[in-house]
């Protein structure tokens, strides 16, 4: 058994993942024993393959079509033997091992899951840890984020003390540590949501079963493009799949 697997779904952003496993090449501890697997749901012709020759480590899988965000994680789910899984993104960039510090983390806790500081290129925290989520703070990160900025403060976390650890109702999927036991417990995503939300299901569930946590002893720069903001069609997706995460967990409105 490994020390930790990795998944990287890839979607027509072929430097990006190049970025982000070179990155945890060069600043992952030797002695960690790992497998990164990029699965790749591009619909664009591209060389990732070759990182498989490049990078012992690295498996390259094709599944032949776009499985979504969660398929895709899910995709590797039954050959997984690690002690511990990462979901990551390809727009992150390691800086240095935090898969080590993120690991002695969950060791050293009795927490499920585990986040670590995001930052953007500049260095700035970012606001990807959030309170349980509610249709009325939905809708201000959608089309009013302009306005309620106290309760966007509230919602965001902004009020906690970044430089000890607490728990986080639903962290952002773009850098995430779990149990892989307790992964493949949950079935992985639930992938009822092609696109968006399916992190905000998997925390729940985690923090149903057992818990996760913000870990302040590690930093990754996440690039975040946001794309939903930018197109109306994934800005439908999202919605779509805001109406489905109520359905499930209820129609907390405030």
């Amino acid at each position: 058994m490994i020390d930790i697997s990795i998944t990287i779904v890839a979607y027509n952003n072929e430097a990006d993942v190049r970025d982000a496993v070179r990155s945890m090449m060069e600043h992952t501890n030797g002695r960690l024993s790992k497998k990164i697997y990029i699965v790749d749901n591009s619909t664009e012709a591209n060389q990732l393959s070759s990182l498989a020759e490049e990078y012992e480590d690295v498996v390259y899988q094709r599944p032949g079509g776009n499985l979504g965000f969660g398929g895709g994680h899910n995709y590797v789910l039954p050959e997984l033997d690690s002690q511990y899984h990462a979901i990551v993104n390809p727009d992150i960039l390691l800086t240095e091992d935090s898969f080590s510090v993120l690991l002695s983390f969950l060791k050293q806790s009795k927490a499920g899951m585990a986040v670590p500081k995001l930052l953007d290129e500049q260095g700035k925290m970012q606001a990807v840890y959030r309170r349980d989520l509610t249709v009325f703070d939905m809708a201000v990160r959608m089309f009013f984020s302009s306005h309620f900025y106290k309760r966007q403060y509230y919602h965001t976390m902004q009020d906690m003390d970044y430089g000890k650890p607490f728990p986080v109702p639903f962290a952002q999927g773009s850098f995430l540590v779990i149990r892989t036991e307790l992964f493949r417990e949950l079935g992985g995503f639930d992938e009822r949501y092609f696109m968006y939300m399916e992190d905000a299901d998997l925390c729940k569930r985690v923090n149903n079963v057992s818990s996760l946590w913000y870990c302040p002893g590690t930093a990754v720069i996440h690039k975040w493009e946001r794309g939903s903001h930018k197109d109306m069609r994934l800005l439908r997706m999202h919605i779509s799949s805001m109406f489905r995460y109520f359905c499930k967990w209820g129609w907390k409105l405030w």
